[in-house]
């Protein structure tokens, strides 16, 4: 489904396309392309197939959308940046919402656009049960895509651009990631089904330290180093979740390659089994 609207923000020399890949997210997405306003030339939706009004919604805001049914993270970025009509991409999700600030500077940054070579990163802080994390991460979402592709992982697609070709930009992307313990949860199972999938692919080992160690570990550095304990029960609670998000990386990983072992060994005991019954057949004639 596609809708010929485009958005014209603020001008500049080098025109930025602003891209969203969405999912049933009508509740957040208007505010998310409505942020983007005034330094996007335009706003493409992409959508995996929405059985809310997440399309109908974004044309009415005068977004181009395309319906593409969903191929995996990084396919879909691709396939976002791919239908941009400029090569200066801004990459954001529904769950995002541009500060004033920040689309401020990307809009003072836009005349001076000429290095294809540089991208810039985003300071990115998220909420849990109501209270902004102070601790964020620097993430790149405004590059050129003739310069640099989408990097091809089941999860954490980013452009694949080195740290010291990026330039940090002032102002903050909100990120309302928090909705209900209940969706946490199943996010969270979604994400370390692919981290431990993506592990496994690549030919990890598997190391009983790391799922003995890495929780408490990842509960000392939430809770204490990035100072959550100051964020009360808000804190404990993203501290606790990121220990499970370990623990279940580690262990759903551990299964994969368990079962990956069993089906090889049953492939073998199988072969083996035919070729005693072919020796035995032989024998009797």
């Amino acid at each position: 489904m596609d809708s010929v609207k485009s958005v014209v923000g603020g001008q500049g020399n080098y025109p930025i396309s602003a891209v969203i890949i969405a999912q049933d997210d009508e509740v957040r997405i208007s505010k998310a392309i409505q942020s983007c306003r005034l330094f996007a030339d335009e706003v493409i939706v992409i959508d995996g197939g929405s059985k809310d009004g997440t399309v109908q919604l974004s044309e009415s805001l005068n977004c181009r959308v395309y319906v593409n049914p969903w191929p995996g993270y990084a396919k879909q970025r691709e396939f976002g940046v791919d239908r941009a009509v400029h090569d200066w991409v801004f990459l954001i999700d529904t769950d995002e919402v541009v500060s004033d600030e920040l689309a401020a500077s990307i809009l003072e940054l836009k005349p001076g656009l000429k290095d294809q070579s540089v991208a810039y990163s985003i300071y990115r802080i998220g909420d849990f049960m109501g209270r902004w994390l102070d601790r964020g991460e620097y993430l790149v979402r405004l590059y050129n895509r003739k310069a640099y592709g989408i990097r091809n992982s089941l999860v954490h697609e980013m452009p694949e651009v080195s740290e010291e070709r990026t330039i940090r930009l002032t102002g903050t992307l909100w990120h309302y990631g928090y909705r209900s313990i209940n969706d946490h949860v199943a996010r969270f199972n979604k994400y370390t089904d692919l981290e431990a999938e993506s592990a496994y692919a690549k030919g990890k080992r598997f190391r009983v330290s790391h799922l003995l160690l890495r929780p408490p570990a990842r509960f000392l550095q939430k809770y204490f180093l990035h100072g959550l304990f100051k964020k009360g029960m808000s804190g404990f609670g993203v501290s606790v979740f990121w220990v499970m998000y370990e623990f279940m990386v580690g262990f759903k990983h551990y299964e994969l390659i368990r079962s990956g072992k069993l089906t090889q060994h049953n492939a073998k005991t199988s072969q083996t089994e035919k070729e005693n019954k072919g020796e035995r057949s032989y024998a009797v004639q």
